[in-house]
């Protein structure tokens, strides 16, 4: 077997092995959640909020995601996305609901304490 095809199968294993670390601890973050507990955010996206990106910017650039890769999985503009990111348009409970069902997040990760899109 060629050397490239072993680096390969070696950086594939290795995302796979990463993969399934980051299903068990969402998960288990899950359960934790639907069992009452406050479950805090990766540290990873708590760095992008405190270098100033919204809660819905932080979390989509978190999942590696483009504003029109997310409109795109939601049935939004572009354009509204960039909106809702930067406060100048509110979003409805069931759009800010398919948001977060495309980020796979909590609704919580992605909405301000005042209940917008943040």
């Amino acid at each position: 077997m060629p050397d490239t095809q072993i680096i390969r199968l070696t950086a594939l294993a290795a995302e796979a092995e990463e993969d399934a670390a980051d299903a068990a601890a969402y998960d288990e973050a899950m359960a934790a959640l639907e069992g009452g507990v406050e479950v805090l955010l990766p540290a990873e996206l708590s760095a992008l909020i405190l270098e100033g990106a919204s809660l819905l910017a932080a979390v989509r650039k978190w999942r590696g995601l483009s504003q029109a890769e997310l409109a795109q999985r939601t049935g939004l503009r572009q354009g509204a996305v960039s909106d809702l990111e930067t406060g100048r348009r509110k979003g409805a409970q069931p759009t800010l609901e398919r948001i977060a069902s495309a980020l796979d997040v909590p609704l919580n990760w992605i909405v301000s304490k005042g209940g917008n899109a943040g």
